[in-house]
């Protein structure tokens, strides 16, 4: 008979194990919502920390999976809550996204629907594609009566077939003309879904023809999360919920781009050139900060001021656990005794 090993719990941060763990470390990872800020309002001791830290020569890094800004966006918030914080020290879930498309060869010319916000869209130019959708198709609305045919963008040859078919005389200049027109006119060849506040159902529509009509369309989601701080007092609906909609509609489970996925830390490993066993990556989810540190290889830190409290963490039925808990980021300058 076997014995299973006991499972490893999380060490509580404390006097004693604060400073091994620091000295070990060359960079901290840090998740924003609900780790660095809450909505617009800096949890208490944030700045503190992040000048302590870089004052000993951490190297410093915010992972978001929030992609409802770009990397600019993000660095302007961080300035306006008096941060100092640059583009290249951040990573978001909507620079994934437009990276990974870049990666595997995404043709520019063709086009990809946002189901999110200006971030997505905004990276998307910077690498080079053009969005559809997002904060512009917000007010957009569908019309649910006999004889409404919702149009998407549509291939090349889903548009040529159905001419041709209604008119027999155009499949001469079909042949003769296929070449010139497919160099010509650009499809949707890929759906990003991200945190979308003006989520709709002209949205979801667009997206579900896209991904179900247009051949090799890609499903994109730049994280699943289930909720976020996306204000100070409360939680709101997150990514994962806009993602839900769209694998229902279209049966089609989506390329995640943001944490846990480790596909960020490529980019990571590349710029900076650290080791992951000497990252910590510190968030306050147990399903995508915290797994992300692990699947990547880094140590492990949960805060407790975002999401998970201790009793979803200490819960018998949550098979991830962290390295180290504590209450939140500016705990650490207490326990260094700083």
């Amino acid at each position: 008979m076997t014995m299973s090993s006991p499972k490893r719990l999380a060490q509580l941060l404390s006097a004693h194990n604060t400073r091994p763990l620091f000295d070990s470390l060359e960079a901290f990872l840090f998740d924003c919502d609900g780790v660095i800020w809450k909505g617009d309002k800096l949890i208490h001791g944030v700045p503190q920390t992040l000048d302590l830290l870089r004052s000993k020569g951490k190297k410093l890094v915010f992972v978001t999976n929030n992609s409802t800004k770009s990397r600019r966006q993000y660095a302007i918030k961080f300035q306006s809550l008096g941060l100092s914080v640059t583009e290249d020290e951040i990573f978001s879930s909507s620079f994934a996204a437009a990276m990974y498309l870049k990666v595997n060869n995404f043709p520019q010319q063709n086009k990809v629907y946002v189901i999110g916000g200006e971030g997505i869209i905004e990276e998307l130019q910077l690498a080079g594609y053009t969005g559809l959708g997002g904060p512009e198709d917000g007010e957009k609305r569908v019309q649910l009566k006999s004889n409404f045919l919702f149009e998407h963008d549509k291939t090349v040859m889903y548009h040529l077939a159905y001419f041709c078919w209604r008119n027999p005389f155009l499949f001469i200049y079909f042949f003769c003309s296929l070449k010139l027109i497919c160099c010509s006119i650009s499809q949707v060849g890929a759906v990003v879904v991200g945190l979308d506040p003006d989520i709709n159902y002209y949205k979801l529509q667009y997206g579900t023809l896209c991904i179900r009509e247009n051949p090799g369309c890609l499903f994109i989601a730049t994280n699943r999360d289930a909720v976020g701080h996306m204000t100070d007092l409360q939680e709101w609906p997150g990514a994962g919920c806009m993602v839900g909609a769209m694998c229902g509609s279209t049966e089609k489970e989506p390329i995640v781009v943001g944490k846990p996925s480790t596909f960020m830390m490529e980019f990571l490993l590349k710029k900076f050139q650290i080791d992951t066993s000497k990252m910590c990556m510190v968030g306050d989810r147990l399903d995508t900060d915290i797994l992300f540190g692990h699947n990547a290889g880094c140590k492990t830190l949960l805060v407790l001021s975002g999401v998970t409290t201790q009793s979803t963490l200490q819960d018998p039925s949550n098979n991830i656990q962290p390295d180290y808990y504590t209450g939140k980021i500016s705990d650490i300058l207490d326990l260094l005794g700083q």
